[in-house]
């Protein structure tokens, strides 16, 4: 028995264990209720786009945060809710640790109530292909289109809504299709992506993953350790390092992910005295900084440079 096969016994053997079995069951549940599943929804759209506001250095929506916030409250009162969030993590030990370093405190202090939260990896991939330089309003109408064109759609209290669609849901999507969503040059990597991730799902389920496909299965990509998982996101077309570092912080549980832009090579440089070198670099150093919290660092490092609109002589 080779490594792949090895490798499709033990993605079978997951997929049929308990812990597995228990998180599906509990998404399903979760997603079969359709008030549920239109407020998951409604919220994770809503902090996707506020997210985007934060990494493109537009200004504040205070509407929108105040918005996700009771958003936020509503949902944590649904004990499946929090569990499908990960909201269990005790964050207060997470920024304790982080505040015994004297220069990061100020920025825990500042941005005390940031969470990450876990999202669906295929949509964050696309979603990330799309924001490399784009603006926020364009982002947002290119996944609003797909949606639209590819996703399920939702009725709520008299509205229609439809959620990001699954990579099955695109397999058929043509590139001049895409194009009509105003993805532009990102056209072509979105299909191409669509096409690996649906190829390595097809072999996986009919026991034919081999090494090519592998590196495609994102379920697979999840499991590895940071940086191969950091080497793996980039083997797709139009993922370079810092959209590789959003896609694992965001929606892989990687929390050690360390997404690095000029208001983090601002903070980095300011607070640290780190060498003004290649964003690549700067990356590396607050990794070797933060360790394990890396990714929960940049957060509230991010939130502190780009509120109080750091600049570096």
């Amino acid at each position: 028995m080779n490594v792949y096969d090895t490798a499709n016994r033990l993605a079978q053997e997951i997929r049929s264990s308990s812990e597995y079995v228990e998180y599906k069951k509990l998404k399903d549940s979760l997603m079969s209720n359709s008030e549920t599943k239109k407020k998951i929804e409604d919220f994770e759209k809503l902090r996707y786009e506020v997210q985007l506001i934060e990494y493109t250095g537009e200004n504040r929506d205070s509407e929108k945060e105040k918005k996700l916030q009771e958003m936020y409250t509503v949902l944590v009162e649904d004990k499946q809710v929090k569990e499908y969030f990960d909201l269990e993590v005790n964050y207060g030990e997470i920024k304790e640790e982080l505040s015994k370093d004297e220069l990061l405190r100020k920025s825990v202090e500042f941005g005390y109530g940031i969470r990450i939260l876990n999202q669906d990896p295929f949509e964050m991939l696309i979603s990330f292909i799309i924001s490399a330089r784009n603006s926020i309003p364009s982002i947002m109408k290119t996944i609003k289109k797909i949606s639209e064109r590819w996703g399920d759609k939702i009725e709520y209290k008299g509205n229609i809504y439809y959620a990001f669609p699954t990579p099955e849901q695109l397999k058929e999507a043509t590139l001049e299709e895409i194009k009509e969503t105003g993805a532009s040059f990102r056209s072509k990597y979105i299909v191409d992506t669509i096409g690996k991730v649906n190829a390595a799902i097809e072999a996986k389920n009919n026991g034919t993953l081999n090494e090519e496909l592998q590196q495609f299965d994102l379920e697979y990509i999840k499991s590895l350790p940071t940086d191969e998982c950091h080497k793996a996101l980039q083997n797709f077309m139009g993922v370079g390092a810092k959209v590789a570092d959003c896609i694992m912080l965001f929606s892989m549980a990687k929390k050690s992910a360390f997404p690095v832009d000029v208001w983090i090579k601002r903070a980095m440089i300011h607070f640290y005295l780190a060498p003004d070198v290649s964003l690549n670099k700067i990356r590396v150093f607050g990794r070797d900084k933060f360790g394990e919290l890396s990714g929960m660092a940049q957060q509230y490092l991010f939130y502190y440079a780009r509120e109080n609109n750091i600049k570096v002589e």
